[in-house]
């Protein structure tokens, strides 16, 4: 039995590392849409009895938690074609790597709100009577894909994407940065579940936070299958692209700030220990690190 089941590991088991990366983005994402979008089906089709505001904030951070730690080891765990652009902009990805990362992102995302929706088909069907609609009191297309509230314009609902990006990117970059406080891998993924949260709980109000272009894209696509082709004419064309386009500049904005106010200005002397950490850590040492 044991040499069935190494045969079968050695035939399965594939050797292009970017074949891998691209396997593991997609399962990552599609975990966390797969959470993060069950915590609105149960808030909404349970007439927001089973869940709350906080409580869907602090699961998608948590999606993002585990996501990462599924994922992260493999392929860094990005979960978001943002962070992929944000990454090559600052030259940790090619420009292939950062396209084929967030086609496996989106569908990723794709296929985590499919299983989303199947697993929660029944109770769907109970509220809207098997009548798919996008908004109004049956509306269900929201538990996949976001829509913006009705008091928010265009440019704001541009700039709310811009501003939640960013928070994103310039936490996840101190938090990754080992001159500030060389914070222990481990951590990472919880620490960006948190921010991901701390987004949701400050700037979820306008438009339910995307800030992931795949984390919309790919369940929009799902929801024009479904539920037809307002999930993208909806408000005359005026919000589908916004959380394709706002989180990407975002994303860039971020990294740049923390680059630009934080990460230009460290000492000499922390350089050279940086420096002197990753040539140790490539010959295979461990060392202690100034803090």
């Amino acid at each position: 039995m044991e040499g069935v089941r190494k045969v079968v590991c050695r035939r399965v088991r594939l050797h292009d590392k970017l074949t891998r990366e691209l396997l593991a983005e997609f399962i990552g994402t599609a975990f966390l849409l797969l959470v993060g979008t069950g915590s609105v089906a149960q808030w909404l089709l349970s007439h927001q009895e089973r869940n709350a505001w906080i409580g869907i904030n602090l699961c998608w951070g948590l999606g993002v938690m585990f996501g990462a730690y599924i994922c992260g080891g493999v392929s860094g765990g990005h979960m978001n074609p943002a962070v992929s652009v944000m990454a090559f902009v600052m030259g940790d990805l090619s420009f292939v790597r950062m396209l084929l990362y967030s086609v496996a992102q989106t569908a990723g995302a794709f296929f985590g709100a499919l299983l989303t929706y199947l697993t929660y088909y029944d109770a769907i069907n109970v509220h809207d009577g098997g009548i798919r609609m996008v908004r109004g009191e049956n509306g269900t297309a929201g538990i996949f894909t976001t829509f913006p509230s009705p008091h928010i314009s265009v440019w704001g609902a541009v700039l709310d994407q811009i501003v939640g990006t960013g928070i994103l990117t310039l936490c996840v970059k101190a938090i990754g940065d080992k001159r500030n406080g060389n914070v222990p891998g481990f951590l990472h993924p919880l620490l960006a579940g948190l921010v991901v949260a701390m987004i949701g709980m400050c700037f979820g109000m306008n438009c339910g936070y995307p800030i992931n272009p795949g984390r919309d894209l790919g369940p929009r696509i799902l929801t024009a299958i479904i539920y037809g082709w307002e999930v993208f004419s909806y408000n005359n064309y005026t919000w589908f692209w916004i959380p394709l386009v706002g989180p990407t500049i975002g994303a860039v904005v971020g990294a740049w700030l923390y680059k630009l106010f934080i990460g230009l200005h460290w000492s000499d002397e922390l350089e050279v220990v940086a420096v002197e950490e990753v040539m140790l850590l490539s010959k295979g040492s461990k060392v202690t690190t100034m803090t």
